[in-house]
């Protein structure tokens, strides 16, 4: 009877407990910890959005970039099988002979030729080719390489030449042919015709670089400190899509414009600001190009120029003013003492009002010179 009174009692005090009343110090903790979530749930939403706004556009982009490298490619135009894993672009328009071959300045496709390649194919049949890993050629990857990179790095002259020798044999045009080549284009026409010299009747040689040009201390510091950073933002910003926005927001535009340029034309020059592949491959070129001329300058030692092959030099007569002064003045004087050095006896010839950008800022003026250049050497040929 006690135990059951003491447990009754026992029972009668647990029951009538008054519950703990919660002090200050309980709510801040609760107050702490549904802050801590809505602050957590806040940064999640932000970098949810952050990472939608980062990965979309590149998506979206990568998603066109697919269906336009099927649409925009010209027609008439094809892809040449030349071994080693590469597919190298060729365009040719007209018929007859020589056979004339444009080669672009650094980075640049082939469309940079459009208004020489039109003009001059009404005389006779123009080429026109993207180098590996330009505009729509394919580069070979690391595994399908045969070692020919051992010799001749990929994007400098020596393999540039390899490729376009092995596209002449493959694309079976006729030689011997005339060779025209741009800035880094003049390297390698150089290159190609001190060693295939039986295939080349003409060298023209557009505001050629001069070899010994990143001697110069001034031009170094330009191009590796300011033009090569700038082209690899070109590439970041494709690759992120954002050169794609910049385009619809009339910020990035093509180089080649006017009245008589195509809707493909200009679609196909933002197809390549938007493509990393292609600005990956412009990058290359320009950072290899000091050892390209060094190359050069290595094979026109071993091996001169022969002298059945006639050499055209065709400068601007004003300054590029994409470029400081003093860069001017320097590579002015130095391509004057290059020409007067390697190619005493060329014929030269200098364009009013015209700079290194004259194969699409002003080709009139240049196009009538090659006109009269492919006309002297079919007269020549049907006198032999």
């Amino acid at each position: 009877m006690l135990r059951k009174r003491t447990n009754g009692r026992e029972d009668a005090d647990n029951g009538n407990k008054p519950e703990r009343k919660k002090t200050p110090e309980d709510y801040s903790v609760t107050g702490s910890t549904v802050s801590q979530k809505s602050c957590w749930a806040v940064v999640s939403f932000w970098m949810k959005v952050l990472l939608f706004v980062i990965f979309t556009p590149a998506f979206l982009n990568y998603a066109s970039l697919q269906r336009e490298g099927q649409v925009l490619s010209p027609t008439d135009a094809h892809l040449i099988d030349i071994g080693l894993g590469e597919k190298i672009h060729l365009h040719c328009k007209g018929h007859g002979q020589p056979v004339v071959i444009l080669d672009a300045p650094a980075g640049m496709s082939s469309d940079i030729w459009f208004h020489v390649q039109e003009s001059l194919s009404f005389s006779t049949k123009v080429c026109t080719y993207d180098r590996a890993g330009l505009g729509f050629s394919r580069r070979a990857l690391q595994n399908e390489t045969t070692g020919t990179e051992k010799v001749w790095r990929l994007s400098t002259t020596g393999r540039m030449v390899d490729d376009l020798h092995r596209l002449v044999k493959a694309a079976d045009l006729a030689t011997p042919f005339i060779l025209i080549g741009s800035e880094l284009g003049t390297l390698n026409g150089r290159f190609y015709s001190h060693i295939h010299d039986t295939q080349v009747s003409d060298l023209v040689l557009i505001d050629p670089i001069p070899e010994d040009v990143f001697e110069e201390q001034k031009w170094q510091q330009f191009w590796y400190s300011q033009l090569i950073p700038s082209l690899q933002m070109m590439q970041f910003s494709a690759a992120a899509g954002l050169s794609r926005l910049l385009i619809i927001l009339g910020v990035l535009k093509p180089l080649i414009q006017g009245e008589h340029i195509s809707e493909e034309l200009l679609q196909r020059q933002k197809y390549l600001l938007c493509n990393p592949a292609h600005q990956s491959a412009a990058v290359d070129e320009h950072f290899f190009l000091n050892e390209s001329a060094s190359q050069v300058s290595e094979i026109s030692r071993y091996k001169p120029l022969s002298s059945k092959t006639s050499v055209h030099v065709i400068t601007g007569e004003s300054f590029d003013d994409q470029l400081p002064s003093d860069l001017n003045r320097v590579l002015a004087e130095l391509q004057s003492k290059f020409l007067e050095r390697s190619y005493p006896n060329a014929n030269r010839i200098q364009i009013h009002g015209a700079d290194r950008h004259m194969i699409y800022k002003n080709p009139s003026s240049l196009i009538k010179h090659l006109h009269k250049l492919v006309a002297q050497r079919q007269t020549n040929q049907q006198r032999q």
